[in-house]
């Protein structure tokens, strides 16, 4: 068998993540800072890309890392029209859709693939992208709510959430095609999804406010006292959004959005602290139900991945009320780097067909 070389690229705020691998073993990875004054000198998130190249390519330089003989270049997706899941190989249409950011929004992760076309046109080789967070795979019984103009769609952890359904599957000697499992995220953001049959049929939207409340989210809050809020004149439209996404949550009760402080403190007896961390492990445990329900039940493992479920008091008080569905199973951190390079290597191995991005939405409304 022949062996690959791959350069995973995963771009956040102010670093980018990267990692050679030959095959799934990890030969050189790198957390690559940003000067965040830098960056504030680009107009629009794209715009970093040369400077985000530089400074990558300056730190393989001082450490004689070389990308020649790469088979593939693999880049975190974003910036595209929602699609459905796998490994798609980069062309015009998908690189200038996370140019612009197609999907309107501006997020440092539509820069994986631009960076993963800079070196593929610079060293050869593959460019791909591995199950974007623009992933829809949502059934459209799922897509309905109570108000018409209104339809859900699916923001979810897609990258580690798929990884760690398919190792799993492997353990259990399937397919993850095969399997129906529900999986959730629990790191700075929650997600707790349906995966019925190799696709992320249901789950809670992390962007829009839906599911468990996280270390910076709100989650799901009651409509009617929301709109109240809204409309008391206490705050804009601007400080509503922010409470709900950037500082509700586990920020907005405790003051930090630092889970293993909180956990310690709830540990040590804090009263208030202890209900807060509880009362979201248990709205993790409701949203857990719901996507078991979505799979009638029929769930072959209930998945647990992320941060935060390195805490063993978060994945026991989990298991106790969940095992009953089905086998709760740990997998603490997350896998994006190793997600990418498998993807990339599944299809260079011929177990998977590369997709082709076509710009079209999944979805486009009833």
């Amino acid at each position: 068998m022949k062996d690959y070389k791959i350069f995973a690229i995963n771009p956040g705020s102010t670093s980018t993540k990267i990692a050679l691998f030959e095959n799934d073993k990890v030969i050189y990875s790198a957390n690559v800072s940003h000067d965040a004054a830098k960056l504030g000198e680009f107009v629009t998130i794209s715009d970093q890309m040369p400077y985000r190249k530089e400074t990558i390519l300056a730190l393989l330089k001082e450490n004689n890392i070389s990308l020649d003989k790469v088979d593939a270049f693999v880049g975190r997706g974003g910036g595209l029209l929602p699609l459905e899941g796998g490994t798609y190989e980069a062309d015009e249409l998908l690189i200038e859709h996370a140019r612009v950011g197609a999907n309107g929004v501006q997020h440092p992760a539509q820069l994986g693939s631009q960076l993963a076309e800079e070196f593929k046109r610079e060293y050869g080789g593959r460019c791909f992208i591995v199950n974007p967070p623009d992933v829809d795979e949502y059934e459209d019984i799922a897509r309905i709510t109570g108000i018409k103009e209104i339809t859900r769609t699916s923001h979810i952890h897609s990258l580690n959430q798929k990884e760690t359904a398919i190792r799993h599957a492997e353990t259990i000697g399937k397919k993850y095609e095969d399997c129906n499992f529900v999986v959730c995220h629990i790191g700075g953001g929650i997600s707790v999804t349906a995966h019925k049959k190799g696709k992320m049929v249901d789950g809670t939207d992390i962007v829009e406010g839906e599911g468990p409340m996280a270390p910076t989210r709100a989650g799901a809050i009651p409509a009617a006292p929301l709109i109240r809020l809204c409309y008391s004149g206490k705050y804009s439209e601007k400080e509503m959004l922010a409470k709900c996404t950037k500082s509700g949550g586990l920020v907005d009760h405790l003051q930090t959005s630092d889970a293993l402080e909180i956990s310690q403190r709830a540990e040590a007896g804090e009263p208030y602290a202890k209900l807060v961390w509880e009362a979201m492990i248990y709205q993790i445990i409701k949203s857990i139900g719901a996507m078991a329900c979505a799979l009638q039940g029929k769930v072959d493992g209930i998945l647990l991945g992320g941060g935060m479920v390195y805490n063993k008091g978060l994945v026991s008080m989990i298991t106790e009320s969940c095992d009953f569905i089905a086998k709760v199973t740990a997998y603490p951190g997350e896998f994006e780097m190793e997600a990418m390079a498998s993807g990339a290597i599944r299809v260079l191995e011929g177990k998977e067909k590369a997709k082709k991005y076509t710009g079209i939405p999944v979805f486009k409304g009833f």
